[in-house]
């Protein structure tokens, strides 16, 4: 097997042919902070934006993993193809996924409509990874016709995908505490369809009236609630056509108004995470902001003075 190119814009060329080696090497560039990532990325961006990009969150348990294998198999009997990002909780030596694809949509590994990747959170609040947006649209530069990205599902505030996904779905279940404290989170603000997994426990009619109440009743600005029981069967094309349906109801307008709000947001975000990153690193090492760290310890500096120090300091760094 030849080697495969290290030139990103040569890479970039194999990404939009649905190389699958270059496509999962372009997603490691970006996942990494790679040197060139920005040249791939540059190399790419006139080809991104066909893939219809869902997003699946909601608490941990629920069967997210085992929706997003159903909602495959949908998509693929649709004739369509997929890529699915899944994001995993980070390894706290490696910064690696935890889980990973090995054991995740095995029944769609020899697809070559599929490609499947998981990726470490690496700490970062909101349910994804700062990378998670940039290997949504290596997927979408490679002709995919759906990307799905699933969230590590890890509280309430995972509210991130908002800004990713073109149609967000929340997974909830009956008789779970995490799903009842969703209800009432900002987590509830963000789907456009709400998937009720394991409809077939104890439960289901209790959990879909108190859904329907948080909710609202106003059939304009109420989610989709669609019931599922994946292991029975029921449900899973029903979800694939009101997801459809939503994103449809939208319009090309509709999506590329989302995309644009959701890539402001992004953005923000990722310059204060790594401004945070650069404030840490200076914390740790720099012996000025140490000195700094000494004054406020010594009852010379208050700790909004402190702020203001790391903030001029940092900014210049």
């Amino acid at each position: 097997m030849a080697a495969l190119t290290r030139d990103p814009v040569e890479l970039a060329q194999l990404v939009c042919a649905g190389d699958r080696r270059a496509i999962a090497r372009a997603i490691s560039l970006v996942e990494d902070e790679d040197a060139g990532a920005r040249e791939l990325m540059a190399a790419l961006w006139p080809h991104v934006g066909g893939a219809a990009v869902i997003g699946i969150t909601g608490p941990p348990g629920v069967g997210k993993s085992t929706l997003v294998g159903a909602l495959v198999g949908a998509i693929r009997r649709s004739g369509r193809t997929v890529g699915v990002v899944a994001v995993d909780p980070s390894s706290p030596f490696t910064q690696g996924a935890v889980l990973g694809d090995r054991v995740r949509l095995v029944e769609h590994d020899t697809d070559d409509g599929v490609f499947f990747r998981s990726m470490g959170s690496r700490g970062r609040l909101g349910g994804v990874a700062e990378s998670t947006a940039l290997a949504s649209a290596v997927l979408s530069a490679a002709g995919f016709d759906v990307v799905l990205i699933e969230t590590v599902g890890a509280g309430q505030s995972d509210i991130r995908i908002a800004d990713m996904a073109d149609v967000v779905v929340l997974a909830l279940q009956p008789g779970s505490g995490d799903s009842v404290q969703a209800i009432k989170a900002g987590v509830m603000e963000i789907p456009d369809v709400v998937a009720m997994t394991k409809c077939d426990l104890p439960g289901i009619d209790a959990f879909r009236s108190e859904l329907r109440l948080a909710l609202g009743i106003d059939p304009e600005t109420a989610p989709r609630l669609v019931e599922l029981s994946v292991p029975n069967g029921q449900g899973v094309g029903e979800l694939w056509t009101a997801i459809t349906e939503v994103r449809d109801g939208l319009g090309a307008e509709g999506v590329a108004a989302r995309r644009r709000t959701g890539a402001a947001r992004e953005a923000a975000a990722i310059v204060a995470a790594r401004a945070g990153a650069r404030a840490r690193a200076a914390i740790d090492a720099d012996p000025a902001v140490q000195d700094a760290l000494r004054r406020t310890a010594a009852g010379e500096l208050d700790p909004l003075a402190l702020v203001a120090y790391l903030e001029r300091h940092t900014s210049n760094a």
